[in-house]
């Protein structure tokens, strides 16, 4: 059972506290009112209006050519309809490369599309753009592990963080972004030791997608957790329509298994 009463908006304060009592956060990927409307209603928290729009809405290969324009475009039709989820949306390609730069587009993102907070890939090198964001007033969810922004082609998603080097770099990138101020962490495609090393490490709520049962909460890609894909899913995925057939029960059949700690099992664990 969620400790958010649906209908009342989510606070970070509350994600908090969920970290802290043990609660799983149910998180999804969101792009349009319609789906908002359902996935609010299935119990769904958080939502992260993601540059995964390019691919799954767009036909983009990558999520590189995804612009402002798209990103508060698609922000704002989930705004306009959203009640309860708290709303993080995605600072797109090239749109944080300064700190002045960076707070223009997320004021955007705040003004125009209903942001309750920004997020943006990277690690310590993003963290004087993270502290002006905060100084700002604008939340931050920071985004580490496999940096999908930094994809140029489809065969280059793999896990990050296997050896010890690269696996320290992860577990300072996280310290480091709470340090500048961020108040969440996405963290994919990890083993999920160091996701939960981390989740441990950091007081800020962690949101896996592809990163084990151990962080305090998981996201999907909307359409690859309902099996609508070309392409075959990566191991973390789990199609929660086949077993249910139809997409509210499939939902909610996603935010239960989360909240029970069924998803993710062992076999989606890197």
């Amino acid at each position: 059972m969620t400790g958010t009463k649906k209908g009342t908006p989510v606070t970070l304060s509350e994600l908090q506290a969920m970290k802290q009592r043990g609660e799983k956060i149910a998180c999804l990927t969101c792009y349009d009112a319609t789906f908002t409307r359902l996935l609010e209603a299935a119990g769904v928290e958080l939502f992260i209006i993601g540059d995964s729009l390019g691919m799954v809405l767009l036909g983009y290969e990558t999520t590189v050519h995804v612009s402002m324009d798209d990103m508060v475009y698609h922000a704002a039709n989930v705004a306009r309809a959203g009640r309860h989820a708290l709303r993080i949306v995605d600072l797109p390609h090239q749109s944080y490369e300064t700190p002045a730069q960076a707070l223009a587009n997320a004021r955007r993102l705040v003004a125009e599309g209903g942001a309750d907070m920004v997020k943006l890939e990277g690690g310590i090198g993003k963290v004087a753009i993270v502290e002006n964001l905060v100084r700002h007033g604008i939340p931050v969810c920071g985004h580490i592990g496999l940096l999908p922004q930094s994809v140029e082609k489809p065969e280059d998603y793999r896990v990050q963080g296997r050896d010890e080097a690269s696996a320290r770099a992860i577990m300072e990138d996280a310290r480091a972004l709470q340090a500048a101020g961020a108040a969440m962490l996405v963290m994919e495609c990890i083993p999920a030791s160091l996701a939960t090393d981390i989740t441990n490490a950091v007081s800020i709520p962690t949101i896996g997608i592809g990163a084990g049962r151990g962080c305090d909460g998981q996201v999907l890609v909307l359409y690859d957790m309902l099996g609508i894909l070309s392409h075959k899913p990566p191991r973390f995925v789990k199609d929660f329509l086949r077993d249910t057939g139809n997409v509210p029960a499939a939902v909610a059949a996603y935010v239960r298994a989360v909240k029970e700690g069924s998803y993710p099992a062992a076999e989606h664990e890197y």
